[in-house]
């Protein structure tokens, strides 16, 4: 089974969300099961430092006049990488999508209009080198167009595969730029890429792929309801038959207490008097007070209303009247990342906002903390409360997308039966989200039962394998067809 997996971002390469820990996970754990998988993505400066040794393999053309593009090839782990290399469009420092003013590249249609079309020049019998996938597999808008390139040129071509891992982003700009990308206006239509008037690049994914994916059971069947589809639940609704959903998996190599170089501490999951260490280490470097005693809360997320910070900044108050500490770490709109800042100013020994994003801390919040915050109004997958079952650190989520595959709600039945991993609320409101956290404070007091809920949360396994093989039976009917 020959493999094409092209994303925009890859852990350890460039990393802004989960996209990342996904592309850089899943094909090592598909290699793993025999697959013969190229992972392929833009040579941005950090990828290209990262990569560290690797080698021209091929010239891929200039399809947009903006330079010659190159195939630079290296390995990550057991997974042969290919980077585009055309530094007029990649060669930038800082995010992948946005420039230092937190606004979009301007010209991203073409930065990511280049990483699909080097994606299908690689499938087609014309490709540059003599290795074709059997199946392509793009994920989010950023790699959208690579199918609809293999339908405008026809021919022979692999099984395609899409994964939406947020349908809120889906790459949407000015019509007139099909010129500028080369594709025929015949493709401008409502079964093509047109949405409102403008071309999106994840309505071509979906209107060209053979199969559809998205990251949890659940956020399937949501995104094809109105609430959540955002615009496309009728497409959605109508290729249902091509829709699945499979859970994200760990990379425990990377989340792993017992190793993790991150950590003051690194610790079994169930030794309390390591983790008991980790949380007066991540207190004392965040200038918290050191209390054992004091419950810690911690997010790691994006800070926004889609993610719910919102909901978090409204419920503190009484988070702080209880005596417990928060620790947020994350970026993004303006006013919330100043309400978690004013916050801690005025409150330094029970609140701290790290602003921008470090693995490291990552890390040492998840070993740290006693409680984790996901009160997403959506969330596809996530990824933060899987971290969390291995550091002993207890999810308290809104029950949607992801998050409701993946947390057991503590309820009477669900700790007899030894299965209540976190808490789980709705709907997504302040109100509801300070319940949950008033169960938690309740439960966390009376350590007997807490000790239960750690222990179920450490015996669940979301590792990569089992999430691998649904992929490669997804692939393997592709490919037979």
């Amino acid at each position: 089974m020959r493999l094409l997996f092209v994303a925009s971002e890859a852990f350890p390469l460039v990393k802004t969300g989960g996209l990342a820990d996904v592309a850089g996970a899943l094909p090592q754990a598909l290699a793993r099961l025999g697959a013969d998988c190229r992972l392929l993505l833009p040579a941005y400066p950090e990828a290209l430092e990262a990569l560290g040794r690797y080698r021209a393999v091929a010239s891929v053309g200039d399809p947009y006049g903006a330079g010659q593009a190159r195939l630079l090839e290296g390995r990550l782990g057991d997974v042969k990488t290919w980077l585009i290399d055309c530094p007029p469009l990649y060669s930038r420092i800082g995010n992948p999508y946005l420039d230092a003013e937190g606004r979009d590249w301007p010209d991203n249609a073409l930065r990511f209009g280049l990483l699909g079309w080097v994606a299908a020049r690689l499938s087609q019998p014309s490709s540059p080198l003599p290795w074709r996938p059997d199946v392509l597999h793009v994920n989010d808008w950023q790699a959208g167009l690579a199918p609809a390139y293999l339908s405008a040129w026809g021919g022979p071509r692999p099984g395609t595969v899409l994964t939406i891992h947020n349908i809120a982003y889906q790459g949407l700009f000015p019509a007139e730029t099909m010129v500028a990308l080369g594709l025929p206006w015949s493709m401008y239509g409502i079964d093509g890429l047109e949405y409102w008037g403008r071309i999106s690049f994840l309505k071509a994914a979906i209107s060209y792929c053979d199969k559809l994916t998205t990251v949890s059971p659940t956020y399937a069947r949501e995104i094809q309801t109105s609430p959540h589809g955002c615009g496309l639940d009728g497409l959605l609704s109508k290729r249902a038959s091509d829709l699945t959903g499979i859970l994200n998996g760990v990379d425990y190599e990377v989340w792993n207490p017992e190793k993790d170089p991150h950590l003051a501490h690194p610790y079994r999951p169930g030794d309390a008097a390591s983790k008991a260490a980790n949380k007066a280490a991540i207190q004392a470097e965040l200038g918290l007070s050191t209390s054992a005693e004091s419950p810690l809360f911690v997010v790691v997320s994006r800070l926004n209303e889609h993610k719910g910070m919102d909901l978090v900044l409204a419920i503190l108050p009484f988070l702080l009247s209880q005596g417990a500490q928060l620790a947020v770490l994350g970026s993004g709109d303006h006013a919330l990342e100043e309400g978690f800042r004013a916050v801690a100013a005025k409150h330094p020994s029970q609140v701290a906002a790290v602003i921008g994003y470090s693995e490291r801390m990552a890390h040492r919040l998840q070993a740290g903390g006693d409680m984790l915050l996901m009160p997403s109004r959506a969330e596809p997958c996530g990824l933060t409360q899987f971290y969390a079952f291995r550091y002993g650190t207890v999810p308290i989520v809104h029950g949607t997308g992801g998050l409701a595959d993946s947390v057991v709600d503590v309820s009477y039945d669900s700790l007899q039966a030894g299965a209540a991993t976190g808490f789980s609320f709705g709907p997504p409101t302040a109100s509801a989200f300070q319940w949950a956290v008033e169960r938690a404070l309740a439960l966390f007091r009376k350590r007997a039962t807490w000790r239960r809920i750690l222990a179920a949360g450490a015996a669940q396994d979301f590792g990569w394998d089992a999430s691998a093989r649904k992929y490669l039976n997804l692939y393997s009917a592709l490919a037979d067809r």
